[in-house]
């Protein structure tokens, strides 16, 4: 292939071994590869060391190349498990420079507080428990980078999430990944046909061990970073000092209440609490309670059992058919409305084009206003929403 024949892509690369990967997948196919970060949200830590990590990033990208990254790969194996550091960034960096990658900081810190913070918090704010990583997905990796991609004469967008995409007949289809255990197609269900066209998923056939150890083998400096697992900007769990943080406000105290209506005790204010919730609630009772239901306008938690977590029925708004239009007459498929659930089987009512009705065969437990139900057949994604 002719320098002038080169397809192009724009690299989603958050600092770890996943996109490290991907990008020279897509070298070895042949494209003109351009790496990108996603500069989302300031990190405190971050303001802090930003003037020497800049100063000093040409003379980390020399050493690694000339110490073969041993003490840079020490260093990236003990950072901390959340992605969108200063030193994610740098990882990134290092990976496209040896690859021979352009790489760019793209700064799209407004559009995330915007459409994923401030979303956040009025969520927690009226009792909703949100998915920010399905909004970034959504609105920042297949939204604004496929702007960017556009303007830089991209024909695909690559990130490293396991899953994969197939196209029939002119149709797309986004499917399963090979290693079920690193599925990520629940957090990937917004994506459209024009999307799912100019998008590539390289490390959807693959096992992580198999990445790790071609990552390895290529001397990324992130081959044995450990995947971040938190919400970038929570850190350390911590959603209430987040929204605390983000609004100034201490969110006012209400009353926990059981099923009937008797008060049980104080709670500390809603955004404390999650449906299912059992820890950290400070209440003495002979039987467990959890949380069932959170009501924002009297500032209400209402603690119950297990049993009254367990339900069978939900309705999904904002629903997104990847096939681009919604079914005619209601139809069986499997359906799971959290990450990490096995699918399972239910009866599903379209109602118009965006909105659908779930009727679970067996009850599903603390099923949650706010989070994403996603329907499949088979290893096809069908689509998904958010439970009302």
């Amino acid at each position: 292939m002719t320098e002038q024949m080169k397809k192009k892509a724009l690299i989603a690369m958050s600092g770890g071994v996943d996109s490290s990967l991907a990008a020279k997948k897509m070298i070895d196919r042949g494209y003109e590869c351009i790496g990108c970060t996603m500069k989302l949200y300031e990190r405190p830590e971050d303001a802090a060391e930003a003037f020497g990590s800049i100063a000093d990033s040409s003379i980390r990208t020399e050493y690694g190349k000339a110490a073969g990254n041993s003490d840079l790969k020490e260093s990236a194996a003990s950072r901390e498990r959340t992605c969108c550091s200063l030193n994610d960034v740098e990882d990134a960096r290092q990976v496209a420079f040896r690859l021979g990658m352009k790489y760019y900081v793209f700064n799209f810190k407004d559009d995330f507080k915007e459409k994923i913070i401030d979303k956040f918090i009025r969520c927690y704010e009226c009792g909703i428990t949100p998915n920010p990583c399905i909004d970034c997905n959504r609105y920042m990796k297949f939204e604004k980078l496929y702007e960017r991609a556009v303007i830089l004469g991209c024909d695909v967008i690559v990130t490293g999430h396991y899953a994969q995409i197939e196209e029939k007949e002119g149709t797309y289809f986004l499917k399963k990944a090979a290693d079920e255990s690193k599925d990520q197609s629940y957090v990937l269900y917004s994506l459209t046909q024009e999307q799912l066209a100019h998008t590539c998923f390289p490390l959807g056939g693959m096992n992580k061990a198999d990445v790790r150890k071609e990552a390895e083998e290529s001397g990324f400096v992130n081959a044995d970073k450990p995947d971040s697992q938190d919400i970038c900007f929570v850190p350390d769990g911590d959603y209430a000092k987040v929204i605390e943080t983000y609004t100034g406000k201490v969110p006012e105290p209400g009353n926990f209440v059981d099923k009937s209506g008797r008060v049980i005790g104080p709670n500390k204010g809603i955004i404390h609490y999650t449906i299912g919730q059992r820890k950290g609630l400070g209440i003495s009772a002979p039987e467990p309670l959890y949380v069932c239901e959170i009501r924002p306008q009297t500032r209400e938690v209402v603690l119950g059992s297990n049993d009254d977590l367990m339900s069978r029925e939900l309705t999904v708004a904002d629903f997104n058919w990847i096939s681009g239009s919604a079914p005619a007459e209601p139809f069986r498929c499997k359906a799971k409305i959290r990450y990490r659930q096995k699918e399972q089987w239910a009866e599903v009512t379209p109602i118009g084009e965006d909105r659908v009705h779930i009727t679970f065969d067996d009850p599903q437990r603390a099923i949650t206003a706010g989070q994403a139900a996603v329907l499949y057949d088979g290893d096809i994604v069908l689509g998904g929403g958010t439970i009302e």
